[in-house]
């Protein structure tokens, strides 16, 4: 089973049930810095503009950064940090957030101009940059090879969910103009600027977090520096009740099944080239285990989206 099963269905459901959380994030950070980009623009002309254009930017990394915090908060059940404690846990990572986001937004979209499939590429394994600043503490350039490890053996999952996420944004978008068409049109594009600046933004924030989530536990990394690497989800190797992993059924530390002799009792035969045998190979390593050879991930010895060929 793959680790990002269900995840579209967990992120709607945390999205209706925390709605108008999220949408005060999103509306606050929103109309802020859209009234303020107004003002300086009918003060200052031109470099009013300049300026108003880099607080968008500003705007548009703190609503990623407080977006993954809130999502933090509310994964278990309850809303801890209001508004002005989410702001402020958020702000800290700003900085290396927006660093981060330039970098990969360059990097993107030059593998776009070139092929369009090395963009997607990179937008796949480089989705997880925010969430490694936010919650894992790495630094903005140390994010970019944590988000690609992380990625990396579940790339077309990973990518299938983003088209998915995509594909009902695009519908949801629609409908809106199908209800909006009777408005005139500037009424139609500014109500859809509105929707489009602060009820798209937590929900994909939703995905990209649990995504997180989830391919962390997965590969059974920590998520957040002091908390526990959480169990992988059921159907993964290494996920406590999985065939094969530790105490399940056939696993390592698991009690013999009834009327099953144990190994090395008398009248037992031994198993050739069994694990635990001498003279028995050892098991292969995963990728990115240390010690393996490259080829895990994107890069010129796969056979396509993070499987190795």
């Amino acid at each position: 089973m793959s680790p990002l099963s269900g995840v579209l269905k967990e992120a709607w459901a945390l999205y209706k049930r925390f709605f108008s959380h999220f949408i005060l994030i999103s509306f606050v950070i929103y109309l802020v810095i859209a009234v303020v980009t107004a003002l300086l623009t009918l003060a200052a002309g031109g470099w009013g503009v300049f300026i108003g254009w880099l607080l968008s930017l500003f705007g548009v990394f703190l609503l990623q950064a407080a977006l993954v915090k809130a999502v933090q908060d509310v994964r278990d059940g309850r809303v801890d940090l209001d508004l002005r404690a989410t702001l402020e846990a958020a702000l800290p990572f700003v900085g290396a957030v927006a660093g981060a986001s330039i970098l990969a937004s360059i990097g993107i979209g030059i593998g776009f101009v070139l092929l369009i499939v090395p963009g997607l590429i990179l937008l796949t394994f480089w989705s997880l940059i925010v969430p490694w600043i936010v919650l894992g503490g790495s630094g903005a350039m140390e994010s970019f090879g944590r988000s690609w490890r992380t990625v990396r053996g579940y790339a077309w999952n990973v990518f299938g969910t983003y088209v998915l996420t995509i594909l009902i944004l695009i519908a949801a978008e629609i409908v809106i103009w199908a209800i909006l068409i009777v408005l005139p049109y500037a009424w139609r594009t500014f109500i859809s600027d509105v929707v489009s600046g602060t009820l798209v933004p937590p929900f994909i924030a939703l995905v990209v977090t649990l995504v997180y989530y989830r391919l962390t536990a997965a590969h059974g990394e920590t998520a957040e520096p002091g908390v526990p690497a959480e169990p992988g989800v059921p159907g993964t190797p290494g996920t406590p009740g999985t065939p094969g992993a530790a105490g399940a059924p056939g696993g390592p530390g698991a009690p013999p099944e009834p009327g099953t002799p144990e190994p090395g009792a008398p009248g037992t035969p031994e198993t050739p080239g069994a694990s635990g045998w001498p003279g028995a190979p050892s098991e292969p390593k995963a990728p990115g285990t240390p010690g393996t050879p490259p080829g895990g991930g994107f890069g010129p010895h796969d056979g396509g989206l993070g499987r190795p060929a």
